[in-house]
């Protein structure tokens, strides 16, 4: 199989500079049922990246999640896996929309970025999820 060019699975990002995004690179080089991927971060702030493996069940915990979000409830995504996690908090600590990375089980560091999430962001999600899959089928479940 060719070869598919990285991929923005997550784009969330605001006008006042502040983003987090997940994008994947190819097939994983050391695990066959899996993706390499990874979280990037950048405010005006603080900016870091992190290396991600998404599996299809990954994948589709994120379309589930992309569900709850559009029924307007908080969501964990990889959430107490080996790994980072993502949560979207519709009203956080600030009261606007908020998207936590948290590296519990390797740096030990959170990150909180506060997000405007614009109109048509979780149909633009899931568009970009299909698109996703539709690209790198088959993903082996694992």
């Amino acid at each position: 199989m060719a070869e598919v060019a990285p991929m923005d699975l997550v784009v969330l990002a605001d006008d006042e500079g502040n983003g987090v995004g997940v994008t994947v690179l190819g097939r994983h080089p050391r695990w066959s049922g899996g993706l390499a991927a990874e979280i990037a971060v950048a405010t005006p702030f603080v900016s870091g990246r992190i290396d991600l493996v998404l599996s299809a069940s990954k994948l589709e915990e994120w379309g589930l999640a992309l569900d709850r979000l559009d029924a307007g409830q908080d969501i964990e995504w990889m959430e107490m896996d080996n790994g980072p996690s993502v949560f979207i908090q519709l009203t956080g600590e600030r009261g606007c929309p908020e998207v936590v990375v948290e590296d519990e089980s390797g740096s030990m560091v959170t990150v909180r970025v506060p997000i405007d999430l614009p109109e048509g962001s979780i149909a633009d999600h899931r568009e970009r999820l299909r698109n996703l899959l539709d690209s790198w089928s088959p993903i082996p479940s694992v």
